[in-house]
């Protein structure tokens, strides 16, 4: 690697607070929030929307959608389709 063109990788942790899910990682993403981690050291924090603790699709927690609802709002705007 070439010195002085590459941004400075650090620890981060990234939190997803409506998990209550954190992550010690390495990142080039920089915050002014810092955290005092399980090991004791500080880290910078970074809070994150959705993460693997809270997405659906890695959860196995859908949301139901109404789709009967969507199917008979369509029908009465355009009418049935033709068989």
């Amino acid at each position: 690697m070439k010195p002085g063109i590459h941004p400075d990788y650090h620890p981060v942790v990234f939190r997803d607070r409506t998990a209550d899910f954190a992550i010690l990682t390495r990142s080039t993403a920089t915050s002014g929030k810092t955290i005092e981690w399980e090991d004791g050291n500080t880290y910078p924090l970074i809070d994150v929307e959705i993460s693997s603790a809270s997405h659906p699709f890695y959860t196995g927690r859908s949301h139901v959608v109404d789709t009967a609802g969507r199917v008979e709002r369509f029908q009465r705007r355009y009418g049935t389709p033709p068989k």
